[in-house]
């Protein structure tokens, strides 16, 4: 990449994305898509394998299509690029017919940069002739280890992607991105979605923001009681805990309740509405922990996530470390917990030998996949019963050389969480059976961290701006963010704009509501040191009198509520179909509209079956 395209390359970066500088592999992947050359980034999550293709999206002409089987995340994903100014689609199963043709008409007529599109759609009749007419510019491949037998979540339908590029009237210039990939699954990645000679990234697995521990509990009772122990003190937090079957689901987000613990629960046994309420009410911080199986693993963006509790053993390294990457993903602290019984691997052989078949594969290769399967749990039975530093053991298993312990795991430390194991939990944790069909006082739904402090008085006004605009508070931004405003505390939109994740289109949309809690805090802070120093020199005053009755202390000063945030207002909505279409398609409720509009529920109800939104 020449000086020109990095200097246009970091202005977009910093406009829409609100950094200064790329993070490490991510310059080497923009620049070799911009200058049209095909790229392959093995990136760990949290590391930005997304801004890679999304600053060439923005600076191309054309669309770019970014290939994803997440279909539960393209949601947040598309949300995200709007928050941030960037005009995004997606294109799944979740739309109506209706919707899907309003979306491809949008699309002709140019009005996305980047649409999000599953595998599956890019095989439809209407989304080929699309694409043969688009100017399309970059195919970005996400998940890319799905186009490999060898890897840990093998997909057929990525093998036809090949073939789709190659009805295009001329090939876009491709990326394909995964967080995961062996030396084999890199192999076949380039293989099959022929990738012409491509800049290969490799950025290294390790996430240091991320601490790792294996709790080794010596019963499945004391298991139980090891996860109350280790969620203790974590009010305000959200997390996620896996479990490998959806009965062990079902029991501890139960059991995570009763504790008064505001848990949801999420396995492909629930309706696919529960699913969907379940996940948003996460997202929305309505609950504090996700119970989940490896359904939930791959479609959360969420970047607060603070721990990752892995209440039973994975059955490979790949998929542990990608579920536990879900924690940490805005840079902040956090921590990835394993509770491991031998129970374990009894569970994990069962899965692996009562695997659905893959009709795609032949017996021999059913038979070979099963076996390197196995060996897969070897390895995450090495790592969980090994006494040897649990960093390097994952760094090494994915081609790293480690030359020295990390310092910073359970082992390097002795362990947070070892005693939670070995010994009954203290008595305020216990559930006894004779109390658990008690009712027990609901868990908070709202977890904010306490509002006296600048950092509180933040979050309190991210969630009431997200509430709003109908979106997660880690769409308006993340806790990083809201770190790096109390640290630098700005006073102007310029200001602002110097805080990381802060953009040109995010501070003109929120920088003023976070400005005056900002402002607001700093003078009553000001005040308060003034008058601590008041206090300091008349109590040094009184211990120089000699004589004389002692002077009256002042009252300790106390931090005064400060201001309720003032939001920004959205445009106003036109009594448009364009409009009604949109607002609906942005989550608006019908009641909502009508309101706005001085119509009736009713009317906007028959303008939306008009308009085949719906029926």
């Amino acid at each position: 990449m020449d000086a020109p395209q990095m200097a246009h390359a970091l202005e977009t970066l910093r406009r829409y994305f609100g950094h200064d500088s790329f993070r490490r592999g991510q310059e080497a992947m923009v620049g070799a898509l911009l200058s049209g050359r095909d790229a392959l980034g093995v990136m760990p999550t949290g590391a930005g394998k997304s801004i890679c293709y999304q600053v060439p999206a923005l600076l191309l002409e054309g669309v770019t299509l970014v290939i994803s089987p997440l279909i539960s995340l393209m949601a947040d994903q598309v949300a995200a690029l709007k928050a941030a100014g960037v005009p995004a689609a997606y294109l799944n199963s979740t739309l109506t017919p209706r919707q899907m043709e309003l979306a491809l008409e949008r699309a002709r007529q140019g009005a996305y940069r980047i649409i999000y599109v599953a595998p599956e759609r890019l095989e439809t009749a209407a989304f080929l002739r699309f694409a043969t007419r688009a100017r399309i510019a970059l195919i970005a491949v996400d998940e890319a280890h799905c186009v490999s037998q060898w890897g840990q979540d093998f997909r057929p339908v990525y093998l036809r992607i090949a073939d789709f590029v190659a009805q295009l009237p001329s090939r876009p210039v491709m990326g394909a991105f995964t967080a995961t990939a062996t030396e084999r699954v890199k192999a076949d990645i380039v293989r099959h979605l022929m990738l012409a000679n491509p800049v290969t990234v490799t950025t290294g697995f390790d996430r240091p923001n991320l601490y790792f521990e294996v709790v080794r509990c010596q019963s499945v009772k004391r298991r139980d009681q090891a996860l109350l122990e280790v969620l203790r003190g974590r009010e305000g937090q959200s997390g996620i805990v896996y479990c490998a079957t959806r009965k062990a689901v079902e029991d501890i987000c139960d059991q995570l309740n009763r504790a008064g613990i505001a848990a949801s629960r999420y396995h492909a046994g629930l309706s696919d509405e529960e699913r969907r309420q379940n996940q948003e009410d996460f997202q929305y911080d309505r609950v504090q922990v996700m119970v989940a199986t490896n359904a939930f693993g791959m479609g959360i963006d969420k970047s607060n996530v603070r721990f990752v509790i892995h209440y039973q053993m994975p059955r490979s390294m790949e998929a542990y470390y990608q579920e536990a990457g879900r924690a940490g993903r805005d840079g902040e602290r956090a921590e990835c917990i394993l509770l491991y019984n031998g129970q374990d691997i009894i569970t994990a052989k069962w899965l692996i030998e009562h695997n659905p078949p893959n009709e795609a594969l032949s017996a021999a290769e059913q038979a070979n996949v099963r076996r390197l399967d196995m060996n897969r749990l070897q390895s995450m039975i090495d790592y969980c019963t090994k006494d040897s530093c649990l960093r390097a053991g994952i760094l090494r298993y994915f081609g790293e050389r480690v030359t020295a312990p990390c310092g910073d795991c359970g082992h390097c430390t002795g362990g947070r969480y070892a005693r939670a194991g070995e010994g009954a939990a203290p008595k305020a944790r216990r559930i006894p059976a004779e109390r658990q069909a008690r009712p027990v006082e609901p868990a908070p739904k709202k977890i904010d961290a306490p509002q006296n402090d600048l950092m509180g008085q933040l979050k309190a006004t991210r969630t009431a701006l997200a509430k709003a605009q109908g979106v997660p508070p880690y769409i308006v931004c993340s806790d990083a963010t809201l770190a790096s405003m109390c640290r630098i505390r700005p006073q102007t939109r310029q200001g602002m704009l110097s805080v990381s994740g802060m953009g040109e289109i995010k501070t003109a949309r929120y920088g003023d509501a976070f400005l005056r809690v900002i402002k607001a805090y700093t003078m009553q802070e000001k005040k308060m040191r003034s008058q601590v120093a008041a206090i300091a020199r008349e109590a040094q005053s009184a211990a120089l009198r000699k004589k004389g009755a002692p002077a009256t202390a002042s009252p300790i000063p106390r931090p005064a509520p400060l201001p309720a945030p003032e939001l920004p207002s959205r445009p106003p909505l036109e009594n448009t179909d364009e409009d009604l279409a949109d607002a609906y398609l942005s989550g608006m409720t019908v009641q909502q509209m009508a309101d706005e509009l001085g119509l009736s529920a009713g009317e906007v109800r028959q303008r939306l079956i008009d308009l085949d939104l719906i029926f």
